[in-house]
């Protein structure tokens, strides 16, 4: 079994409103379509209320839960909806009410996940009363917590997960530590939250890990797939896509060749859980 667990579904393109095909370019359809061609089972699409020059600058998407959470509805066997809760983009990122904002939206719209997107600077928030009762309610309710987070919040995020250590937290994009000077205490950090069993990494972003985003299969970046193998082990890591954001660096059979194949040496098993395995286990504990 193959599960995607990182891609986005849009009704209308929200990066640039010059493409010719704003209304397929994104879609659901083509989602489908692409899981089809490349026997992907199952995907969590990771919602995202961008567009209109908030997180995109093409067309706005401020109906984004509704319109994913409609489609995993219409495709329950083939889709889930992880909607989007006060991230970077919105209004009431990091502000008051964040706790009753999450519930009613997850009451409201019956996800079984949630995604929260920050900005690279860490602005505090996750020490904060009002994040721990946020997390708290998602604890409660056993939800995934998809996290967009990078190294300058992972000493945070530690605490998170160990003051709600029910919560299964996974981060985006292998965590994106930084290049340069940066990367080996970026890398390090991340490894460290190795230590909290309830968190896992989205094996996904091989093109943003990478020096080259052109330059499949992205030799730095299979590095540090292969660190975060090692420290989290196969049953914690969940293969994503970033379809269709990822399409301008790769296809979507790259985007899972990227494990399948060039991690071929770390074997059958590990591969089986990586590309499916674990998130099918996560999925169904979140549906309880």
């Amino acid at each position: 079994m193959i599960v995607d667990t990182h891609c986005h579904a849009w009704r209308r393109w929200p990066y640039d409103t010059s493409v010719p095909d704003p209304q397929t370019r994104g879609s659901v359809d083509s989602l489908l379509y692409e899981m089809d061609r490349n026997g992907v089972d199952h995907a969590a699409i990771v919602c995202a209320r961008i567009g209109g020059g908030q997180g995109g600058d093409g067309f706005a998407n401020a109906d984004n839960n509704d319109d994913v959470v409609a489609a995993a509805t219409l495709h329950p066997d083939r889709l889930t909806a992880w909607v989007d809760v006060d991230c970077v983009w919105r209004e009431d990122h990091h502000a008051p009410g964040a706790a009753a904002r999450l519930r009613a939206e997850l009451e409201r719209t019956g996800a079984r996940g949630f995604t929260h997107y920050v900005d690279a600077q860490n602005d505090g928030w996750l020490r904060t009363a009002e994040a721990d009762e946020f997390f708290a309610v998602a604890e409660q309710r056993g939800v995934i917590a998809s996290l967009a987070l990078g190294p300058a919040w992972f000493s945070d995020l530690h605490d998170v997960a160990a003051s709600h250590p029910s919560l299964q937290i996974l981060l985006h994009h292998m965590g994106h530590p930084g290049q340069g000077d940066r990367r080996a205490a970026d890398v390090d950090a991340l490894l460290a939250l190795a230590a909290c069993p309830s968190i896992g990494v989205k094996v996904s972003g091989f093109n943003y890990n990478s020096l080259g985003r052109a330059e499949y299969p992205y030799d730095d970046a299979q590095a540090l797939f292969r660190q975060i193998v090692k420290a989290f082990g196969p049953d914690r890591l969940t293969w994503g896509s970033d379809f269709p954001a990822s399409r301008d660096d790769l296809t979507y059979r790259q985007s899972i060749d990227v494990v399948r194949v060039h991690g071929a040496d770390l074997g059958e098993a590990a591969l089986a859980a990586i590309l499916g395995g674990t998130a099918e286990r996560m999925l169904a504990a979140s549906r309880v």
